[in-house]
């Protein structure tokens, strides 16, 4: 049994014991209609108490035995009303059973595991938690659940639109629990993990306020942010004061000097806004543990991946040997900062690359680039899709639009694109790394 299920059952006994004082109030007053309303409920809550312990520890449980004692105890008295009974002696017989009933969920009932689950939204970002998640399923002492939740388009006007849901895209290894049958209110896990900290300022993509940070918080002991990007030198100060950074009990940071940034921000807006104190304990808050998306990466290798057959048919040469492939990734950040030249430049590079016998292009545009057009620079969406399309219908390149973004690390030879958080993963593997300037395009 949990710890959380062990004191909801103890509270509940505290509860019933505050019942009998006023059982025994009401039968002192001859007010008889409403000791047997409390009789009742006493015997619904013994009852919803041995549901809860047999559903968590099955039949036999010593607890159930008192419980089901306790209601013949309160049967017994109720059918004694109309005798005038002493109150002094049913309150006795009541008192002394729940004593019983307390010691045994105290001592006989072992609160010795914890509930965690990790809610991540998008495959692609569950390398974050992974590593995490692998510990805990090896923990004897923990009950780990893996839950997607779904997310939403962020429509021009700030609304959600359509709805997506990955759940079927993890690795067949991850057991997958259904959101809809996870209630996440009614379990209190003892540990929540997200990697979305963003809530209701999110403007591409947004998951259900259900979801958000803020109510999150009320639905755990522990709420833990893992960001779902690593920092190439230093994390971004725009990226520190968030919802899931302001609301999370831990934020699992990359450094020591991410962490330093994390407090700088912390302090400077408490500073700024004189509201000292209005953030919590951050300098606690923050825990330089590195991230687990390295570990992934790190944990991958060519051989651990069966690649699909026209990947394959394009990497493998007749004589047996293996071109070289050249992981293109492509970013946001880019996409919305040079707007009209970008989309040149992703000409310029594919024109380059279709020449090339000796080499394979892998591209890898983030996982909401499309959606990003949709949402931010609808004006070229058309033409992005041309080329992607083009470029998918030639077949001379892969095209990877996979959540699993570490099989085209641990296959690819180099890097090539643009200064993403995925440059700082791709640097662990030794392999060569190369920035894209969108400026410059080759004859």
């Amino acid at each position: 049994m949990r710890k959380y299920h062990q004191k909801q059952l103890l509270d509940l006994i505290q509860t019933v014991y505050e019942a009998n004082a006023h059982i025994k109030k009401y039968i002192d007053s001859k007010n008889f209609e409403g000791a047997i309303r409390l009789l009742i409920d006493c015997q619904e809550s013994a009852v919803s108490m041995g549901t809860t312990i047999e559903n968590l520890e099955g039949e036999g449980a010593p607890a159930v035995t008192h419980l089901e004692k306790f209601c013949d105890i309160l049967y017994e008295i109720g059918a004694s009303l109309d005798n005038n009974p002493d109150s002094n002696s049913a309150f006795k017989r009541i008192d002394s059973q729940l004593k019983i009933i307390e010691n045994s969920i105290r001592n006989d009932i072992k609160a010795d595991k914890i509930e965690v689950v990790f809610l991540p939204y998008k495959a692609s970002m569950w390398d974050s938690m992974e590593s995490v998640w692998l510990a805990a399923q090896e923990d004897p002492q923990c009950d780990a659940y893996v839950v997607p939740i779904p997310y939403y388009d962020v429509n021009p006007d700030n609304s959600s639109g359509r709805m997506h849901y990955e759940g079927d895209q993890f690795p067949d290894y991850v057991p997958i629990t259904d959101w809809r049958k996870y209630n996440i209110q009614e379990r209190h896990p003892d540990v929540i993990y997200i990697h979305n900290p963003y809530d209701e300022l999110n403007t591409v993509t947004r998951v259900h306020p259900d979801y958000f940070s803020k109510t999150l918080k009320s639905y755990t002991d522990m709420l833990v942010y893992i960001p779902y990007f690593v920092s190439i030198n230093h994390v971004s100060e725009e990226l520190c004061l968030l919802p899931g950074t302001i609301y999370a009990d831990k934020v699992i940071v990359q450094s020591e000097d991410d962490k330093k940034t994390y407090i700088k921000v912390f302090e400077e807006f408490e500073k700024k806004n004189n509201c000292r104190g209005l953030l919590g304990n951050y300098r606690d808050k923050f825990l330089a543990l590195g991230s687990p998306k390295f570990d992934k990466v790190i944990n991958s290798r060519r051989e651990d991946y069966q690649l699909p057959q026209e990947w394959a048919d394009l990497i493998e040469q007749q004589d047996g040997g293996r071109k070289k492939v050249v992981l293109y990734n492509t970013s946001i950040k880019c996409i919305l900062k040079d707007n009209e030249q970008y989309i040149k430049k992703l000409k310029n590079v594919m024109s380059i690359f279709k020449e090339r016998t000796d080499v394979v292009l892998l591209w890898r545009p983030h996982p909401l680039s499309i959606a990003t057009y949709q949402r931010m620079r609808p004006a070229l969406l058309q033409e992005y899709l041309n080329i992607v399309e083009k470029y998918r219908q030639e077949g001379w390149g892969i095209y990877d639009d996979s959540s699993d973004m570490n099989r085209a690390i641990a296959i690819s030879d180099a890097y090539y694109g643009d200064g993403s958080s995925l440059v700082a993963l791709y640097q662990c593997t030794g392999k060569p790394v190369i920035i894209q300037k969108t400026e410059v395009l080759s004859e």
